[in-house]
């Protein structure tokens, strides 16, 4: 059964710049084998196109790598924009060998196309950071588009200053250019001195809200975002600053002019195990957008995945574990200082679950169980934490001492009786959570492959509503 989340076939997927153009979705993105021995040092970019982000078409190479005396030996990620009579990528080209002759590892390069299959390099058009000011190894990840108001192009970047902490001199550089040639380096567009660097930056309006989005590479790897009534700034911090987790990376943004859509790719883990560090690469996987009244960007499952993923049937819970009774409506679970779960039956390996939760008192937890034992010993856990006001991926059994798996929580305000609707995708091992069309939670289930799905509460009175699955 082919995954509803695109990978390319005995390949991994990282980076997708998306592009916009007649009805269609073009997502160019870099390929990676893993197989250096079979496939040779370095990744190329490729294209696939959709118009749902459900079925795909393939069309290939589009960007080939460079020799190892190239500097686009790994063609690494950037945008596509349309200019006058063709179309231009620019990207990022990175080459490790030339560190060690004190080269720059990195250098923005061009690339046009009449057609956005057919592509020509132009590497005489390559440019670097600016000795005096960056770091010359990072200058990456260009993001172009046309600033009406200052009636000349933007290119965007991933670069660090030369000064302060060596941590925190992370920014978004900025250049202009009146014909897509040549560039001129201005002030940094936004350099807040917090992170190592703001990966695979975007930019984007929607109403009076301009939205600066950047993958921050430092302590923790996630898709962050800035707001702001004004491209010049000043640039605000929203409460919450992420669209998901840690699994969820290098996100950049498209849309049709009525929706927009964030693309970002959900990593594998070494070893195909749960505990196994996250790799780079893995599978697609697409938000929708929404605004808030007060400005600030959630996120949801598109429609078209939703409808991918079946017609919800309704679905009767029966008692697993301590004091759940049925009404008709749904099952309460009163679990008041002690533990309770009931069963929805055995998971298949595609399926979408949804409920509706609202919390009594001053509740502990409560959730949804994937893949759960007969005894219920083992299970993984989407669980609401409401005293934390987060949700967080928890499993068991887990080594060690952690409450959860610390890099897989997102905030999650809880209030008494409110409910809260809790929608998770399982296709093989990828697992999507969504919650409230707010926000998202992605992650991977190795390790446990079979079992039951169930609701639960520990510790809290639950009442759960409106319980379908597909």
């Amino acid at each position: 059964m082919a995954n509803l989340f695109y990978k390319p076939h005995d390949a991994w997927a990282a980076d997708f710049i998306p592009f916009y153009h007649a009805g269609i979705y073009h997502l160019f993105y870099l390929q990676d084998w893993r197989n250096s021995t079979q496939h040779g040092e370095g990744t190329p970019w490729y294209q696939v196109s959709t118009r749902d982000f459900v079925s795909f078409t393939e069309h290939g190479e589009m960007l080939p790598r460079g020799t190892h005396e190239e500097q686009d030996l790994y063609v690494f990620t950037g945008s596509v924009a349309e200019g006058p009579g063709r179309y231009h990528i620019f990207y990022t080209g990175h080459n490790p060998c030339f560190r060690k002759a004190d080269r720059p590892e990195q250098g923005v390069m061009h690339a046009v196309s009449d057609d956005l299959l057919n592509w020509r390099k132009l590497p005489e058009e390559t440019f670097y950071a600016p000795p005096e000011d960056y770091e010359m190894h990072d200058w990456r990840d260009p993001y172009i588009f046309w600033n009406d108001q200052a009636g000349e192009y933007w290119m965007l970047l991933a670069a660090r200053r030369k000064d302060g902490p060596s941590r925190r001199r992370g920014c978004t550089a900025l250049c202009s250019s009146t014909d897509l040639q040549h560039w001129q380096v201005r002030e940094p567009f936004y350099s807040p001195g917090l992170y190592y660097t703001h990966e695979c930056p975007d930019l984007f309006r929607i109403g009076e809200w301009w939205y600066l989005v950047f993958s921050e590479f430092s302590e923790r790897l996630v898709t962050r975002y800035r707001m702001a009534r004004s491209i010049h700034g000043p640039w605000l911090t929203p409460d919450d600053d992420q669209f998901d987790g840690r699994a969820f990376y290098a996100a950049k943004t498209a849309g049709d002019g009525q929706k927009r859509y964030l693309f970002g790719w959900n990593p594998t883990r070494e070893g195909e195990t749960d505990h196994g560090s996250w790799q780079w690469g893995g599978n697609l996987v697409v938000h929708e957008l929404v605004q808030q009244a007060d400005g600030t960007l959630g996120v949801r499952l598109p429609e078209s995945v939703n409808r991918a993923f079946g017609v919800l049937k309704p679905a009767r819970l029966l008692p697993a574990i301590g004091s759940c009774h049925e009404d008709g409506h749904g099952v309460r679970l009163d679990a008041q200082g002690t533990f309770a779960c009931a069963s929805g039956g055995e998971m298949p390996e595609r399926c979408k679950i949804s409920v509706t939760l609202a919390f009594d008192g001053n509740p502990r937890a409560g959730g949804i169980m994937l893949h759960a034992g007969d005894d219920w010993e083992q299970a993984y856990y989407i669980r609401i934490e409401p005293t934390h006001n987060r949700l967080v991926f928890d499993m068991w059994p887990r080594p060690g001492d952690k409450p959860y798996m610390p890099e897989l929580e997102r905030p999650l305000r809880v209030t008494a009786g409110s409910p809260i609707r809790l929608t998770v995708l399982v296709d093989g091992t990828l697992c999507e959570t969504y919650v409230n069309d707010r926000i998202a939670m992605s992650t991977r289930c190795y390790d446990l492959q079979r079992g039951q799905w169930g609701v639960f509460a520990e510790d809290a009175c639950v009442t759960c509503t409106d319980i379908g699955w597909s």
